[in-house]
């Protein structure tokens, strides 16, 4: 079987990773980081749903979708850091004046996780921003060390899964997540020679593949 990671322009496979079983439920829909805080707020219930379905119309896409064997396993939400809460952060510095593009959440379907399903999603949303021009890709996973984390807050990443898809350290932040310190991890995309970034530790029996287009139907 054959991992596959396509921008996330199926609003019905995004919200297979992103929202609830009844659409008048209020749930996070990875907006927090997105959007004004004071938008979230009023995005209440089938509102958010019907934002992110437009998101998901619109070009670039809000991110990217892993699928196994057609079904949508997972999720990594990058966007320009300009479009994000990230550009106003007082706890997570700007290295410099570049364009950047922030990588913020990986999410992986229970029943679906240790097939290196994060690594590819990693790898997928690297391809995706350098598709759109990106020069330089950040994300702000924690620097848990050997420690174990709570799935349920583990959507930024940690260190170790973006170090082993060519990320490197460029600064510390004052952000803590789950009782952990943030790091600020980057990806320079210009260098030519640079290979692209790879899933680390990939399940032999789950290649990983990255598709640019928008999934057939079906």
């Amino acid at each position: 079987m054959t991992i596959e990671v396509r921008p996330a322009s199926v609003f019905e496979d995004t919200r297979t990773l992103l929202g609830p079983k009844s659409l008048a439920s209020t749930v996070c829909w990875c907006l927090s980081h997105r959007i004004p805080a004071k938008l979230s707020n009023e995005l209440r219930g089938p509102a958010r749903s019907e934002y992110v379905a437009e998101l998901c119309r619109k070009q670039p896409p809000p991110g990217v979708l892993a699928y196994d064997g057609g079904e949508p396993v997972g999720w990594a939400a990058v966007a320009p850091r300009s479009d994000t809460s990230f550009a106003r952060s007082r706890k997570i510095p700007h290295v410099d004046d570049l364009p950047v593009w922030s990588l913020w959440c990986v999410r992986v379907r229970p029943g679906h996780r240790k097939k290196g399903i994060s690594h590819a999603l990693i790898a997928g949303a690297v391809e995706f921003a350098r598709a759109q021009g990106a020069p330089v890709i950040e994300a702000y996973p924690l620097d848990n060390g050997d420690a174990r984390v709570d799935l349920t807050m583990a959507y930024a990443g940690i260190r170790k899964n973006f170090e082993r898809a060519g990320f490197t350290h460029a600064a510390d932040t004052t952000s803590v997540l789950a009782g952990h310190p943030r790091v600020l991890m980057r990806l320079d995309l210009r260098c030519p020679s640079a290979a692209p970034a790879r899933p680390s530790a990939p399940n032999r029996r789950h290649p990983v593949r990255v598709v640019h287009g928008r999934p057939s139907a079906g």
